[in-house]
């Protein structure tokens, strides 16, 4: 339902309520704009608030307290006997805590009389909705119109997702029963988050990659050395296979893969399987078609610098278009887009848009990475330091990991940083805004960093990249 009187017309239509229509809503109401945001869901947030980010973070925080409960908190000298995980409880909890974020963003919505409404919009023309409710269909004009509808899983051919036991993202975090054991199909960033949870709770996990490593995108070195650090853990790594079906069978689920190169099959036994072999852009029955607004070959839909798509008055942002997949980069750009339209100069500088894996260790990273800079032939030297030399580090026992800073050669800019390291997504953010403004390793080297904190690590390798050795190693 819409919180106030739907008018005809407006200057901003957005199609789609997640981290990017909805921040693009705020920015161009507070900058004057008669705003409208049109949502399917019935839940303000996208798929990142309801079934995605938010929740998974809190699976994750209550799966670290639990673990950390039975295994890492004795050598503290906290001792506590027959823990147990109540799992209605903890959906609950993430139930709630979802709700109220929703409304929160709702509350954002009336305070800046952003209308909001449910029901599926489709073009009928270059300023023109048709926006199907459930009281009929209503007709909204709009000066600019914004697509922000986001994306959903990919599939694997030939697998078939029930949300029950052969799951997408969704279905893992709504478990009813603790999984035996769970396959996860892909060994990137959801794989891995969603793996960790059910693992730490209990759970058998077994990952299988497609490529020779998990996390193929990041710095190999980063990866392999998590991959690691996680098989010590617990979770088991099949990589350089591919999965060709999975089928049910009375005691579960049999999972058929096979390693690349060919060869013989082989079977995993599961109780419930994980697709996450990333997402695709949701772009499907918007009526882009008809419109002649361009596609490319991925699906994604066709800007210019300004988001401008290839029909005037028509713009995308966030995951329907080219870039990495993630909340904050659709964020940047509802913002940038909603000041353009109102004539601001909105920039989005895609060199510093940070990745974070938020398993335990945490892996994060910015810029480059090291395979990059080789294949475009940039001269650069490599800085590290590792945790198990930071003194916080050492007192909280959470040693595990490093720090990796690459600058170029010969001007000492910072091109890329990639941390494994208990808080690693807090502290790569010194680095995003280090190398937003052009800074070098010594400019991080030499600035002020609180003793004890995890991030003298990232000074340290500063130190170690600009000057060829770090102070305390």
């Amino acid at each position: 339902m819409h919180d106030q009187a739907l008018e005809k017309s407006y200057d901003v239509a957005i199609i789609g309520g997640g981290p990017g229509g909805y921040v693009a809503a705020i920015r161009a109401a507070q900058l004057g704009k008669k705003v409208v945001c049109i949502d399917k869901r019935g839940k303000l947030g996208g798929t990142c608030l309801n079934v995605g980010c938010i929740p998974s973070k809190a699976m994750l925080h209550i799966s670290s307290q639990y673990e950390g409960l039975r295994h890492h908190l004795p050598v503290f000298g906290i001792e506590a006997q027959g823990a147990t995980i109540n799992l209605s409880t903890m959906m609950e909890y993430k139930t709630k805590m979802v709700d109220d974020l929703t409304k929160g963003i709702e509350g954002l919505f009336r305070k800046h009389k952003i209308a909001f409404v449910v029901g599926e919009a489709q073009f009928q023309a270059t300023n023109e909705l048709a926006v199907k409710t459930s009281n009929g269909v209503e007709v909204i004009k709009a000066k600019h119109i914004i697509i922000a509808t986001g994306s959903e899983s990919a599939m694997v051919p030939g697998i078939e997702i029930d949300e029950r036991d052969v799951v997408s993202s969704t279905g893992a975090l709504a478990f009813e029963r603790l999984p035996r054991h769970l396959v996860v199909i892909g060994g990137g960033y959801i794989g891995l988050e969603l793996g960790s949870v059910w693992h730490r709770l209990g759970s058998q996990v077994t990952v299988v990659e497609y490529a020779d490593c998990i996390l193929p995108s990041m710095d190999q070195e980063i990866a392999k050395n998590f991959q690691r650090l996680a098989a010590k853990q617990g979770i088991n790594f099949i990589v350089s296979s591919k999965v060709l079906g999975v089928t049910k069978a009375v005691n579960g689920l049999h999972v058929k893969y096979q390693s690349v190169q060919g060869g013989d099959t082989q079977l995993l036994e599961a109780d419930k399987v994980l697709v996450a072999v990333g997402r695709t852009p949701n772009t499907k029955n918007l009526g882009l078609e008809k419109l002649g607004v361009a596609i490319d070959a991925r699906g994604r839909i066709i800007t210019d610098a300004k988001f401008q798509t290839s029909v005037l008055g028509i713009y995308a942002i966030g995951d329907v278009i080219a870039g990495p997949m993630l909340a904050h980069k659709a964020e940047e750009e509802g913002v940038a887009l909603a000041e353009i339209l109102c004539g601001q100069a909105g920039h989005v500088h895609y060199g510093t848009v940070p990745g974070v894996v938020y398993t335990h260790p945490e892996i994060a990273s910015v810029g480059k990475t090291e395979e990059e800079l080789k294949k475009a032939n940039i001269a650069y030297k490599v800085g590290k330091f590792p945790m198990q030399a930071n003194s916080r580090a050492r007192a909280v026992n959470q040693t595990q990991g490093m720090v990796k800073i690459l600058a170029d050669a010969s001007t000492d800019k910072i091109l890329g940083v990639h941390i494994i390291a208990a808080e690693a997504g807090t502290m790569i953010h010194e680095a995003v805004v280090a190398m937003e403004f052009s800074g070098s390793a010594e400019d991080l080297a030499r600035s002020f960093h609180a003793h004890p904190t995890l991030n003298e690590a990232v000074k340290e390798a500063a130190w170690s990249a600009f000057s060829g050795q770090a102070i305390h190693i």
